[in-house]
């Protein structure tokens, strides 16, 4: 029964959530546009597998991801796992180099998640049906997800040392700054999108769940302060990786056109 219970509420909650938007779609429709809601009984049906999708994901975050998220970092981080004597490690204290397998499964999990993006995989269709399939949808994906990966990897290695975020940030926007001037124009926009796709259903409540293990099981960081900032580590870095992407398209496509006027000549 509490379970049921809190889907029940879960449920009301979400309707809650998402009656402003209906509001503000209907409002529009009829007192702007002065127009009927054209198929009003399908628009009905949607609103409502709205409301169940939304409600059964925020419990499986709430039930599953959060706490498997947890779970791994606590389990990655534990002495007895990193050392074959813990209370030796104790005593000689723990370092950045013992905490390897956090960073590897970290870039994993930014990886995995990525890829598996609903939103990523949508404008990854969208850029390849509008540039005549110059831009393939599994490269925009793998050089987002490697993106990720590297972000999250960087972003866990913070937490560990307990360096401040900002340094990392501003790093990478100066270096996201400096690609911006050298890169292809038409790929810019695509790229800063791309960072912004990562961080949504699928990679948010992994990461954040990932990064508030880590802040509460690493001797010396707190949750709060340290707890947060992936998100920050994954909208950045696959800019990066976009548009280096697509400088390497460029320069290979560049080389292959000099190979075959050379063979031509």
């Amino acid at each position: 029964m509490g379970f049921v219970s809190h889907l029940l509420d879960a449920t009301l909650g979400t309707f809650w959530d998402v009656l402003p938007i209906v509001i503000i779609i209907f409002g529009f429709q009829l007192t702007v546009i002065r127009r009927p809601i054209p198929h009003l009984g399908r628009v009905v049906i949607g609103f409502l597998y709205v409301v169940l999708g939304l409600t059964f994901f925020l419990v499986g975050l709430e039930e599953a991801l959060f706490p498997l998220g947890k779970v791994m970092a606590q389990q990655l981080t534990d002495p007895s796992f990193i050392f074959d004597d813990p209370a030796a490690a104790l005593v000689s204290g723990l370092r950045w180099q013992d905490y390897l397998w956090v960073y590897l499964f970290a870039a994993a999990l930014g990886f995995s998640t990525t890829v598996a993006e609903p939103p990523l995989i949508a404008v990854a269709m969208k850029a390849h049906e509008v540039s005549g399939g110059a831009i393939s949808v599994w490269g925009l994906r793998i050089a987002v997800a490697i993106g990720v990966a590297v972000g999250i990897g960087l972003g866990a290695y913070r937490i560990v040392t307990g360096t401040p975020l900002h340094y990392y940030i501003i790093a990478s926007y100066v270096v996201v700054l400096i690609q911006t001037v050298f890169a292809p124009k038409l790929i810019v926009a695509l790229a800063y999108d791309s960072g912004g796709v990562t961080t949504s259903t699928v990679t948010v409540p992994l990461v954040t769940a990932l990064g508030l293990g880590l802040a509460s099981t690493v001797p010396g960081r707190s949750p709060l302060v340290d707890g947060f900032g992936l998100i920050a580590f994954a909208s950045v870095f696959p800019i990066m990786t976009v548009i280096a992407y697509a400088q390497l398209t460029e320069w290979r496509a560049r080389r292959s056109g000099e190979g075959s006027d050379s063979s031509g000549e």
